[in-house]
């Protein structure tokens, strides 16, 4: 084993505990093991920072602008009328309606925006039907990733796929190449999110606005100021239990945190308590006079006019890059952080001094105006209130015939997809159906680098011959047993190591081995190829496997374990069944 080989499995293994422990954010944990590649000479400059300019990278760059260009026009979100009125005659109805639509849509858009887009819309029908969100979101979330395997285009994983392979001199895949045996798994897949999620999904109380009352409570502070009518009272006989039924938390006295406290422990102006607290009870505090919200900055008279907004950080918010403080956020974007609910756990911490994450849920008072701006600039989702985008048929129309377009033209063979989606791009903006400003914001930019950072390793794999290796390794163990058992291993291997690693950093470390395990095997490297796309898109059996996951855990309400016990059988399911539907559709040794 050569010196090479050596650092390019350490570096890898570096990888996957940074990612692991998530020290860093995804995309800058994929940069430093391209760095870390680059430094070492495994890599060259050019060879480290060729991701930039893969295929792939530059096809996912397209393609976001090309969905932004349809979802700016308004017409999805002049759907949501229509979905709202269905949603609201059964609760079965609203779960194949959401879902149906998710998974047509993410076959052709980014699955992370269709829930994002979907996500208020749901929470909206929750509120007006007394339907549990946990009931929606999950199946949304699930059926967005079986949309996103039905077509090329349909997820990142597929296009990095397809690309590597013809870098290896492989034919590349054709927009509806795996549709169908990706619709037989999505079948199957529906079939068990519309009869037997229904039964293991959470079934919370349906209480009136079951989000702002007891289903979705924030922690805060509170500053007891003078003139406050409790202080110097008991606990227990304070307005802020009695009237208001505030659980709080502990109380800071003089920089002294007192933890241990009861009905019989006084209040005491200057004290800051820590309070848990619904939504709409921390809107009525607000008026109460003596106690002042402190959120993540105090702030003054002026600001009681406007109103408190619950919004979601979705996946690929520059809100992820640090703490309310350091993000400057009150000047940033004239709104107040006021409470912070993360991944479903009860956070302690200063708000200040919180790092925001994908799928957080935040309390902002501000204006509709500042909120507005927040969601525009891709920073939050919405959630209190959903008012959909009018239709710009203007828009609406060119991004409508372009999109359709880019998908014919690569479904045709008129071109590639990397040609007719950068065509599509530059239409978007030729036309000025988007502004050159919003092309650039439409691009994940996350997303990209976090591209770039991980085709390193596949690059290094190859380079080294520690695919190769690995892949006569695979080839020597498994060699007398079928392919199709040797497929269902990698499968395996390949949808757990998706809840360790991002889908992405799997698919490059897979996708050269299996090529290599292949022409060590003599066999077709097509099935492997395919199932290694789906096996990285199709994984539920945790909140941060996906993005999409990640996106519905705090709205939803969930547990961790909620989602293993949703999702575990489906995986387990998927898996069985994607052991024989490959091989259907992609024969070990086609002609034969």
């Amino acid at each position: 084993m050569g010196s090479d080989l050596i650092i390019t499995i350490v570096i890898i293994c570096i990888g996957i505990v940074l990612f692991i422990k998530d020290y860093f954010s995804i995309d800058t944990t994929s940069i430093i093991i391209m760095a870390l590649f680059i430094v070492a000479g495994v890599l060259s400059p050019k060879e480290g920072f060729s991701g930039f300019n893969h295929p792939a990278t530059i096809t996912l760059g397209c393609m976001f602008v090309v969905s932004a260009g349809v979802f700016n026009s308004g017409i999805l979100g002049g759907l949501s009328d229509r979905i709202i009125k269905l949603a609201k005659i059964h609760y079965s109805i609203a779960l194949i309606t959401f879902c149906l639509i998710a998974g047509m849509f993410s076959a052709f858009v980014n699955d992370s925006a269709v829930v994002a887009l979907l996500l208020p819309i749901a929470l909206t029908v929750c509120r007006e039907t007394k339907i549990a969100p946990g009931m929606l979101l999950i199946p949304i979330s699930f059926s967005a990733l079986f949309g996103g395997t039905c077509t090329l285009i349909g997820t990142s994983t597929n296009i990095l796929v397809s690309s590597y392979a013809q870098e290896y001199g492989l034919e590349g895949f054709g927009m509806f190449e795996f549709s169908l045996a990706a619709l037989c798994l999505a079948t199957i897949g529906f079939a068990y999110i519309f009869f037997v999620a229904p039964l293991l999904l959470p079934k919370q109380k349906k209480e009136q606005d079951v989000l702002t009352k007891e289903a979705q409570k924030y922690i805060t502070e509170l500053l007891v100021e003078k003139d406050c009518p409790d202080s110097n009272k008991p606990l227990h006989m304070s307005k802020l239990v009695n009237d208001y039924n505030v659980q709080i938390l502990d109380i800071s006295r003089d920089r002294f945190n007192k933890k241990s406290i009861g009905p019989e422990t006084f209040i005491l102006e200057g004290d800051v308590m820590k309070v848990l607290v619904p939504p709409k009870t921390l809107n009525a505090i607000r008026d109460i006079k003596g106690y002042r919200v402190t959120g993540d900055k105090r702030f003054d008279e002026s600001e009681l006019e406007k109103n408190i907004y619950e919004v979601i950080v979705p996946f690929g918010s520059r809100l992820t890059e640090g703490s309310l403080r350091s993000l400057n956020f009150r000047r940033q974007y004239n709104g107040s952080v006021l409470a912070i609910r993360q991944r479903g756990e009860i956070l302690y911490e200063k708000l200040a001094d919180v790092k925001l994450m994908e799928g957080d849920m935040l309390l902002i008072l501000g204006t509709e105006a500042d909120v507005d701006t927040l969601v525009e600039q891709g920073l939050v989702v919405a959630l209190s209130e959903y008012k959909h985008a009018k239709v710009n048929y203007k828009k609406a129309i060119p991004a409508i015939v372009i999109a359709v377009g880019v998908v014919l033209a690569a479904s045709l063979n008129l071109t590639s997809i990397l040609i007719s989606s950068m065509v599509g791009a530059l239409l978007l903006v030729a036309t000025s159906t988007l502004k050159p400003k919003e092309a650039y914001e439409a691009v994940e930019w996350k997303v990209i680098f976090m591209m770039a950072g991980v085709l390193s390793m596949g690059t290094a794999l190859e380079k080294t011959g520690g695919a190769e290796k690995i892949a006569q390794f695979i080839e020597q163990t498994l060699g007398n047993y079928h392919a199709q058992v040797t497929l269902s291993i990698l499968y395996l291997v390949t949808f757990l190591s998706t809840n360790v690693l991002s889908s992405k950093a799997t698919a490059a470390l897979m996708t050269p081995i299996v090529i290599s395990l292949a022409s060590a095997m003599g066999i077709s490297e097509r099935p492997f190829l395919v199932a290694v796309m789906f096996a990285c898109s199709l994984t539920f059996m945790t909140p941060v496997s996906y993005p999409t996951n990640t996106m519905v855990y705090a709205p939803g309400n969930y547990k961790f374990n909620e989602f293993l016990k949703v999702g575990t059988p489906l995986n387990i399911i998927i898996w069985i069944a994607a052991t024989f539907v490959i091989p259907y559709f992609f024969p070990f040794n086609p002609g034969s």
